[in-house]
């Protein structure tokens, strides 16, 4: 991340912004934000690697905010895949901290790490054969 001012930046933070208010609200009513509609499709195959590679916190117990971001991030690295894989945590790691507790940023910084590491190795695959 440039600046806090970038437009790139803004738009992760509303799309975090929106999936924390889906988070918390019915969550039958879709967004507007686009890019959080394409992440609430694939909410299930996130949630799943979530709770995979952050096996010791249930989803119930990780915070609304942490969530969110780790939702937003683990679409950008795993389904949209047009944003280099160290900008993306580097993004959600920042977001965790203008937005989440003391321990959000190491968190989701761990997290999203473990899902890279099981990424590079898929891609690596993929071009092997």
């Amino acid at each position: 991340m440039k600046k806090k001012s970038d437009p790139r930046h803004q738009k992760r933070k509303r799309a975090v912004q929106a999936l924390f208010a889906w988070t918390l609200k019915n969550q039958n009513e879709l967004p507007q934000n686009e890019t959080t509609k394409k992440i609430i499709q694939k909410v299930n195959k996130i949630d799943d690697l979530i709770k995979k590679h952050a096996s010791a916190w249930p989803i119930e117990q990780i915070s609304p905010v942490d969530l969110s971001i780790l939702r937003f991030a683990i679409w950008e690295v795993c389904f949209f895949k047009k944003t280099p894989l160290k900008v993306s945590i580097d993004e959600a790691v920042e977001l965790a901290k203008e937005f989440g507790s003391e321990t959000s940023s190491s968190f989701i910084n761990g997290v999203l790490g473990s899902i890279a590491k099981e990424e590079m190795k898929t891609t690596k695959n993929k071009t092997k054969k």
